[in-house]
């Protein structure tokens, strides 16, 4: 990844701080879009003074302001030839019919439109000189998760559309793979499950590595990929 140029939403969580402290060890530059100040704040401090690390408030969800990041990001960075689109969230409060409605447009909006709008950002700069993306889904996509009937709906279609824009980029030397964690080692979800046995969680930094070797001309070979990355839960 030494000299890659990759946009990495969600930059500023668990999974993504992990990401981009592997992408800058492997000498990438990286551009991070964010919602919380002070969480870029922190961030950037944790990736000490003269990190190759760029950040800009921005909302994925809405396609022009995913556009102006885009753009901004590119011309900073000199090109963009990498994006991991890790901006996610969950909720699962209830059943389908229990569940507050606002519950099923929120997730759609946090998991599956900011996909949208940083991939239709980013299309046109991966075209000039090719490229890769990496996505997140979760393994309740494939298995279903009762009470998160939003969250699953929105990483299944996660899934689909990574495997429809890399059918429609194959030619143009853009690669979509996307990766599916099960329950990730964070301190939110240690929070939030106190009693469970966390030695079956995967933590971040592995799954870091995956996603960065999906980023890198290593895995040139592989294209419309949906990659488990849930260890031994």
């Amino acid at each position: 990844m030494s000299g890659g140029r990759v946009v990495v939403s969600g930059g500023t969580g668990s999974l993504g701080r992990a990401v981009v402290a592997a992408l800058l060890e492997r000498g990438a530059r990286v551009a991070v879009p964010f919602r919380s100040p002070p969480a870029w704040d922190a961030l950037r401090a944790g990736a000490g003074k003269g990190a190759a690390l760029w950040g800009r408030a921005a909302d994925l969800a809405d396609p022009a302001s995913a556009a102006r990041f885009v753009d901004e990001a590119a011309e900073w960075l000199g090109g963009v030839d990498g994006v991991a689109a890790l901006a996610g969230a969950y909720a699962g409060s209830s059943t389908l019919e229990t569940a507050p409605v606002r519950e099923w447009e929120d997730m759609l909006r946090a998991n599956l439109s900011t996909v949208y709008g940083l991939c239709h950002a980013a299309l046109p700069h991966l075209i000039k000189q090719g490229g890769s993306v990496v996505t997140v889904a979760s393994r309740l996509a494939e298995s279903g998760g009762a009470g998160a009937a939003a969250y699953a709906v929105s990483k299944a279609a996660v899934i689909a559309l990574t495997r429809v824009l890399a059918l429609e980029n194959r030619d143009r030397s853009v690669r979509f793979n996307c990766v599916m964690p099960a329950i990730i080692d964070t301190p939110g979800n240690r929070t939030a499950m106190p009693a469970a046995d966390t030695s079956r969680w995967t933590p971040p930094e592995a799954i870091a590595r995956v996603i960065v070797f999906l980023l890198s001309s290593e895995s040139a070979a592989v294209n419309g990929a949906i990659v488990p990355v849930d260890g031994r839960a």
